[in-house]
């Protein structure tokens, strides 16, 4: 036998598992959990190198990074300064070229791998490097000596860049 007591016990305990699923639904609408309006994700965007007949991008972008490829110190007439600053300076402004190209500015980068022929010169490239940047949006930096690098280069800079889904 039982009373409406019970009844009423077997009614409630129906309804919480339902009104806990209905809330669980609810966050993970709004976490964007379930079916969102996101635009399904692209795939990379490969942005074509300055450099005749390189074997490589100039920069790739996957989602919301570009990752830009090594650049060193070659001028638009094709020619490696022999000056260690002038070189410098030329890296840079390929950087900044590149992410031109990828609508981006050195404000977007947050990670920078330097290559240097000689690592006597890092004092030498910090201070050129810094001028580049605000002192507050440092990127973080590895730096490494090589044993060559291209086209007998003296420093190869690899960047890597936030691009905001606008871009």
């Amino acid at each position: 036998m039982t009373t409406g007591a019970d009844d009423s016990q077997r009614a409630t305990a129906g309804r919480v598992p339902a009104a806990c699923l209905c809330a669980l639904t609810l966050v993970l609408a709004a976490a964007g959990g379930l079916a969102s309006a996101a635009p399904p994700a692209r795939g990379p965007q490969y942005l074509k190198s300055n450099v005749p007949n390189a074997p490589f991008s100039a920069a790739v972008r996957v989602d919301n990074i570009l990752y830009l490829s090594g650049q060193i110190g070659i001028g638009v007439d094709g020619k490696l300064p022999a000056d260690f600053t002038d070189q410098v300076r030329q890296t840079m402004s390929n950087v900044q070229a590149t992410l031109r190209q990828g609508g981006l500015t050195l404000e977007d980068v947050f990670k920078c791998t330097v290559m240097l022929a000689d690592m006597s010169r890092w004092e030498d490239f910090n201070k050129i490097y810094v001028s580049y940047f605000k002192p507050e949006r440092l990127p973080a930096r590895s730096a490494l000596g090589a044993n060559g690098l291209a086209r007998g280069a003296l420093v190869e800079l690899e960047c890597a860049a936030y691009a905001s889904g606008s871009h």
